[in-house]
């Protein structure tokens, strides 16, 4: 990557006000490189680079950078600028970047454009931008059953150039109706006499437009899919989904799980100004307060027999993280199923009984290890004892919790990614101090 290697350039040449050396190292770099030093550098230093790119390069910087920081630059840009850049991006990449934006400043980019291209966009914004039809691009190649490899051949040549990551050409009737693919490697080796009928491929499946993009990308894994068509409900063509958007899928989504789980949105950029990044971030903070009074609330129940036996003290974090260890492993494993379509509700009991199995031997090995520990540091055999059966039931209690918890929270429509992990160690932080605190005040009560 050339980011590490010529940030430090670039800010020392931003720094020094050398614009000319400036430009000349951006020009060296590939869009995705630029992209990734202004995601790099903060909103003020990003706002003089942006202001030195060559302005051929606008659209393709655009399209790699990260949606917070691309919304916040398209926004600045005035329309018909934007306008211009939109011709060097595919109608989806244009898309995503247009639904970034205010609504009347869309609205003027898109009346900037030619009528032909604006239609083009305006296909693609009519959906959801997490399904199908949100995904694919309107720049298709489709030819007709009749009509023979070579009259195919000539068209092509006429065209001179074809679309990226065309594997394929799509296969319609004069009511623009799908029928099959014809696979590029056959056209160039089938005899030019014979018709698109006879070389055609017709079992290739047509990806409906209102499909989700997890589902998509997931189809794409399957199949080996370089690209597939879209089809509406009607069965008419309206465009192809690549494996470029399809790995952009791939990639929002894995950022999605890795910030979901400490509470952070999806938009959150390394530089996001303080202000709004502190505002984002204050919901799950004081979710997590909350969290953290409860378990508070059941310490506080059984202060008395911490007085009486100070090592209670020292032990309770060691039944609490220990369950919390073990619930955060199954509830990983559950979210990762379901997102694989591999855990449902009807194979979820196999799914809880074997992780209960996990937990009990889990539970048993360490239980025996820490009471061995606690009785031999404390000199008190029923202290160990106690911290054994609170950690085993903790673990147990976490491992159901881990299993249902993902299934609940979807039937709630609450993300299991971002609410999962709060969740959790509430209660394996509650059932943990309750059920080790509750056992020593009857032991020694």
């Amino acid at each position: 990557m050339e980011t590490p290697r010529r940030l430090p350039e670039i800010v020392r040449s931003v720094g020094e006000g050398a614009s000319g050396e400036t430009r000349s190292v951006l020009r060296s770099m590939n869009d995705a490189e630029v992209a990734n030093v202004l995601e790099a550098t903060p909103p003020k230093v990003r706002g003089i680079l942006w202001g030195l790119l060559e302005p051929g390069r606008v659209g393709g910087v655009l399209n790699s950078l990260d949606d917070e920081v691309r919304g916040d630059l398209a926004e600045a840009m005035d329309a018909r600028d934007l306008a211009a850049a939109a011709g060097e991006l595919d109608t989806d990449d244009l898309a995503d970047i247009l639904q970034q934006l205010p609504d009347t400043l869309m609205q003027q980019v898109l009346e900037s454009m030619s009528a032909a291209h604006r239609g083009r966009v305006e296909v693609v914004l009519s959906y959801p931008d997490d399904t199908a039809g949100g995904m694919m691009n309107t720049d298709t190649v489709a030819v007709r059953p009749r009509h023979s490899i070579e009259v195919v051949m000539r068209y092509l040549r006429r065209r001179r150039t074809l679309p990226d990551a065309t594997d394929q050409l799509f296969v319609v009737d004069s009511a623009d109706a799908y029928l099959g693919v014809l696979p590029v490697a056959r056209l160039l080796t089938a005899d030019p006499k014979v018709t698109v009928r006879e070389v055609m491929d017709a079992e290739v499946e047509a990806v409906p437009v209102d499909l989700s993009d997890d589902r998509v990308a997931r189809l794409f894994a399957e199949r080996d899919l370089v690209s597939a068509p879209v089809v509406t409900a009607d069965g008419r063509l309206a465009g192809r989904i690549t494996i470029d958007d399809v790995v952009d899928v791939i990639i929002e989504d894995a950022d999605e799980t890795l910030l979901a789980q400490a509470g952070l949105e999806t938009d959150e950029e390394t530089f996001t100004p303080v202000l709004r990044s502190a505002r984002r971030r204050a919901t799950w903070l004081g979710v997590n307060l909350i969290t953290a009074f409860l378990a508070a609330a059941v310490i506080n129940v059984f202060e008395e027999t911490i007085a009486e036996v100070v090592a209670l003290a020292v032990l309770m974090p060691i039944v609490a993280s220990m369950g919390g260890i073990a619930g955060t492993q199954t509830l990983t494993l559950v979210i990762r199923g379901m997102a694989l379509g591999q855990i449902a509700p009807a194979n979820l009991g196999w799914f809880l009984n074997r992780e209960l199995l996990i937990a009990a031997l889990n539970g048993l090995l360490w239980a025996a290890l820490v009471a061995t520990a606690a009785a031999l540091a404390f000199q008190d055999a029923t202290l160990g004892g106690v911290i054994a059966l609170a950690m085993v039931i903790n673990i147990l209690v976490a491992a159901i919790a881990g299993s249902l918890l993902p299934s609940l929270l979807a039937m709630l429509d609450v993300d299991p990614a971002i609410a999962g992990g709060v969740v959790l160690t509430t209660i394996t932080d509650v059932a943990g101090f309750f059920t080790f605190l509750g056992l020593a005040t009857l032991v020694y009560g």
